[in-house]
């Protein structure tokens, strides 16, 4: 499936990816090569494209840095199937190594709802028009319901054939016919009328009763390790013929209802499945965190040491490429790309099985962020946290502006606070600004001033009357 992130160059990936994450160029630019590769790979005739496996990368960096946004931002920016796991999650108590393979179903699953959506999309014009033929409908019964009333009987027609029937009778009949056929002339003219005023959109608040499909209600039955999971519903579901119920709906609702139903009916579901499949094993990606929780050191091993090993043995042969069975058929993961992240604190990326450490050739460390930084992650992006905060207070009518001071003040606290306790990264902001509008969020609705300016001596002050000068690093997370 042709992807508009693979036809950006490396550049214009890491141009988008600065809209959002505030330095890292490191990161930004490993992960643009990979993908730019990805490209490159389509390219090549069917024998090398095999050869040619995608370079996995490891990100290492203290948390609060965009390890996972990078990654977020990347899901967002592609076409391709995305999936997040965290790598812990293998090693919960009776959970050890069971069930890994579950991050490739869920890619398969991701890839469908993609596929899906994309294929959807093409249908919906022509479902467009179907389902307004179906409003005008139920505005308008047409012909079928219009002469239902009126239809003959077998005996007429047996009267007529055999003659006894008087030309009274025929004149009635006749007189029927004609008054029938300007009926539906009507009727044809009034439906245009009122094609006219839905394309206008003088109807949608109308109530209207449609007929759609009813879903019946599925049980999911797990069937335990194989992931394989049974729909009760769906068994005989499709011998079944299909339930009808009428619903009671807005012009407006029942168009985006009508709309789905009908483009549902438009695709090739066995179709959506085989791109689906394709996509996933050409385009996928994983993202597993907290990979270094799964490191364990050397020496002496026993214990959560040994089920740590046992789950970086059980990725191994997913991330090494491997045949996983799905309920949409079996997955290749050779050409998976796989990125890695942790913040190595304790463990070094060296703790890792060396066939694992093996299979992740692209290191890339993120670094620190500085009093600068900071700065900018406060002011820069499109969704910096200044401007969601000012958001927020504007939808009850209150102007908030930071002065430029205020802004430094703020940055200069979250690098403190980062040195002197423990180093969350990014994360800290958030805590500081959530207690610098604690005050004015909770006064809203009694404020008198529309427009509150925060400057540096606001700063000083809030944090000055929660805490005392040397208590500082207890207070804030």
């Amino acid at each position: 499936m042709a992807n508009k992130l693979y036809q950006m160059t490396p550049k214009e990936i890491v141009g988008e990816l600065d809209k959002y994450i505030i330095g890292q160029d490191d990161a930004k630019k490993s992960v643009a090569i990979a993908l730019r590769n990805r490209y490159r790979r389509s390219l090549l005739p069917d024998e090398m494209r095999e050869e040619i496996t995608p370079k996995n990368i490891l990100m290492m960096g203290p948390t609060g840095c965009g390890k996972t946004e990078i990654a977020r931002r990347l899901a967002k920016l592609m076409d391709a199937p995305f999936v997040k796991v965290e790598a812990t999650k293998f090693t919960e108590v009776g959970y050890v190594g069971r069930d890994v393979d579950s991050m490739v179903r869920d890619l398969m699953e991701a890839s469908i709802r993609i596929t899906k959506q994309a294929m959807l999309e093409e249908k919906y014009s022509i479902a467009d028009e179907l389902a307004e033929e179906r409003i005008i409908e139920a505005i308008i019964p047409g012909k079928g319901r219009a002469s239902a009333g009126t239809s003959r009987g077998p005996f007429d027609f047996i009267l007529g054939n055999s003659g006894y029937v008087s030309q009274k009778e025929q004149y009635e009949q006749q007189q029927a016919e004609a008054a029938k056929n300007e009926e539906g002339m009507d009727t044809e003219l009034a439906r245009e009328q009122v094609r006219q005023q839905l394309r206008d959109g003088l109807l949608e608040e109308q109530y209207i009763e449609i007929q759609v499909t009813d879903q019946p209600k599925t049980n999911q039955l797990d069937m335990g390790n194989e992931g394989m999971s049974i729909a009760i519903g769906n068994i005989f579901g499709d011998m079944a013929p299909k339930r009808k119920k009428n619903k009671k709906v807005r012009v407006k609702d029942a168009r985006k209802i009508l709309r789905e139903e009908e483009a549902q009916n438009l695709i090739d579901m066995d179709q959506v499945t085989d791109d689906a499949l394709e996509n996933c094993e050409q385009n996928g990606i994983i993202f597993i965190d907290e990979i270094d929780k799964i490191a364990s050191g050397s020496g002496y091993r026993s214990g959560a040491d040994v089920s740590r090993e046992g789950v970086q043995r059980d990725i191994l042969p997913i991330v090494e490429g491997s045949v996983i069975n799905t309920k949409y058929g079996p997955v290749k993961t050779d050409h998976i790309l796989f990125i890695g992240a942790g913040a190595f604190h304790t463990a070094k990326p060296t703790d890792l099985i060396p066939e694992l450490q093996g299979r992740f050739p692209i290191r890339v460390e993120l670094e620190n962020l500085d009093k600068d930084t900071f700065v900018k992650i406060l002011t820069i992006p499109e969704n910096a946290l200044l401007k969601q905060h000012k958001a927020l207070l504007e939808t009850e009518g209150i102007k908030i502006e930071f002065t430029d001071e205020a802004v430094d003040e703020i940055a200069e606290m979250a690098f403190l606070m980062n040195e002197q306790t423990e180093n969350i990264g990014a994360r800290r902001l958030h805590t500081i600004l959530e207690r610098l509008l604690e005050d004015i969020s909770f006064n809203i609705p009694d404020m008198e001033e529309e427009k509150v300016t925060i400057d540096q001596a606001y700063v000083k002050e809030i944090f000055a009357e929660k805490i005392h000068p040397e208590d500082i690093d207890r207070f804030i997370l």
